[in-house]
């Protein structure tokens, strides 16, 4: 789910009153012509963190049919958002093979623009830990058949190890508290293939000289209290960590070619990770059975 600031009072109502009325919408798909299966767990929760910080953004109805504007998303990121959503784009071909990987929904046309450059017989899945979003998102695909809608935790992935060509996050690691961003680039570091990429686009310490810093730290600091971290850390230092953590010693195999680019005087980044095997894996294909 892209960025959006504005001000959490434009939506009156309670925590208590979200959940009811978002178990409402997901539940409420008769008579509708949208072709995307949709499985709600009921076991799985929305964590704590979104719930208690964005409820009013990406929780709550009134929220998703606010944020669900291409024009609010543009200017919530500077008039950047085509820009961004281009360069992801762009890192992906211009034509998918394969399986592709979204983790997390996002407002805006972005899906739909990735789902449009699917090659035949190739297959888009999106994950979203929260049921309004998902079904927000199968309403932008209607009549779409090669996209995969998967109600799921972006930190426990229910994929195989290397089962996508690509894994695509699109400004979510900066909605996430530092022990749940760890875990989400490790999934997604774990779940593409030897060969295939993971890329990333999200916010990234701006110039001194750039004016938005200053003009952000306020913003981020009130509305967006997971951001900053993102300012201090880099994206690669945590993927580094998870290969270490599933290859002892070898914390850099898993990665080979690191691409990054910064835009708009630093504050937005795209970060591209090609996975490499790990010994491990070098090993069972040498020797298969």
């Amino acid at each position: 789910m892209a960025n959006r600031l504005t001000i959490a009072g434009i939506i009156q109502s309670t925590q208590k009153d979200t959940a009811v009325m978002d178990e409402g919408i997901v539940a409420s798909t008769s008579g509708s012509s949208r072709v995307i299966p949709l499985r709600i767990s009921e076991k799985l929760v929305v964590p704590q963190y979104l719930e208690q910080t964005y409820w009013w953004a990406y929780l709550h109805p009134k929220g998703v049919r606010f944020f669900e504007r291409q024009w609010l998303v543009n200017l919530i990121l500077w008039g950047n958002f085509a820009r961004l959503r281009d360069a992801a784009l762009a890192e992906c071909g211009a034509e998918l093979e394969g399986r592709t990987l979204q983790v997390a929904c996002v407002y805006g046309d972005f899906t739909p623009r990735l789902a449009q450059r699917l090659a035949t017989g190739a297959r888009l899945d999106v994950i979203d830990v929260a049921p309004v979003q998902l079904e927000n998102l199968r309403s932008k695909l209607d009549g779409t058949t090669n996209v995969h809608l998967h109600h799921q935790d972006s930190t426990a992935l229910c994929f195989a190890d290397g089962e996508f060509d690509q894994v695509i996050l699109f400004f979510l690691l900066h909605e996430q508290p530092d022990e749940v961003r760890r875990k989400t680039v490790c999934e997604a570091m774990r779940v593409v293939k030897p060969g295939g990429k993971v890329i990333f686009v999200d916010y990234h310490r701006p110039s001194l000289l750039n004016p938005f810093r200053y003009v952000m730290i306020p913003i981020l600091y009130f509305l967006e209290p997971f951001a900053l971290n993102l300012w201090k850390q880099n994206i690669l230092s945590w993927a580094m960590d998870c290969c270490a953590m599933r290859q002892s010693a070898h914390s850099l195999t898993c990665i080979g070619r690191v691409q990054q680019e910064t835009y708009f005087g630093g504050l937005y980044q795209k970060v591209v990770l090609q996975r490499l095997p790990l010994p491990s894996e070098k090993n069972a294909e040498a020797h298969p059975g």
